[in-house]
């Protein structure tokens, strides 16, 4: 029992969005396979990525109403201050902007970055250039969200990639979400911006790998400046 619970804890689960991909790499692979063996075992590792590519890990979420948690798994791509999305009714003045950039590799299922309220969702088709690209945010396909939290609106952006060709939001408007909840999924590399309002101090550096619903990027109402990190 004890061996069987440790492969059980160890398999991680494949998000049912994921169901038909897997499906169709591994008919392939049969299809591949009868027509040059060889084939059948390079069909079954990209049924494998897939697979792997769809995992939807257990986090463990921080409750704290003053934190502000990554939406996805990657690498913090931008710390900025710019003037949010017009489709995000956000206003015009500059507002902290904290990307995460997600490759082939990586979780894609991205969660809530605070509790509190959506407000709206507003979807904008685009381009698909490379997700890291600054102008990815103002180019590419891109779906957003507006959460109303007590520190005010938030907004979160899920962008498109290089070859993502498909955002996916199951969130509704006027729903609650809390910090941590699943709300979406993009096929396949791309990024989540989050837009923060005055108050809010960066907690990651430049190129550190954050993993979605457990790493603080961003913390309201603390005296502490934003964090310095050393690389080595």
């Amino acid at each position: 029992m004890s061996l069987f619970n440790t492969v059980r804890n160890t398999i991680v689960p494949v998000h049912k969005e994921g169901y038909p991909f897997v499906a169709a790499f591994f008919v392939a692979s049969l299809v591949l396979g009868w027509i040059f063996k060889p084939l059948f075992w390079i069909g079954m590792i990209f049924t494998l990525w897939c697979a792997y590519f769809f995992r939807d890990p257990e986090r463990v979420t921080p409750q704290d109403d003053d934190l502000v948690i990554s939406p996805a798994d990657g690498k913090v791509s931008a710390i900025q201050m710019v003037t949010p999305p017009a489709e995000l009714n956000l206003g015009s003045e500059p507002m902290l902007r904290i990307s995460v950039f997600m490759n082939v590799f990586n979780c894609h299922v991205n969660r809530a970055p605070m509790h509190g309220r959506i407000v709206s969702i507003n979807y904008r088709s685009g381009s698909f250039v490379n997700a890291e690209l600054d102008k990815a945010s103002e180019d590419n396909e891109r779906n957003g969200l507006v959460i109303e939290t007590g520190h005010g609106q938030i907004g979160v952006v899920q962008i498109a990639g290089l070859v993502a060709r498909r955002i996916l939001c199951w969130a509704n408007p006027n729903e609650p979400v809390d910090a941590g909840e699943r709300f979406g999924l993009i096929r396949f590399g791309s990024r989540l911006d989050v837009f923060l309002p005055a108050g809010a101090a960066p907690r990651v550096s430049l190129g550190q790998t954050a993993v979605a619903g457990e790493t603080v990027i961003a913390e309201f109402a603390s005296a502490k400046g934003p964090v310095i990190s050393r690389r080595s």
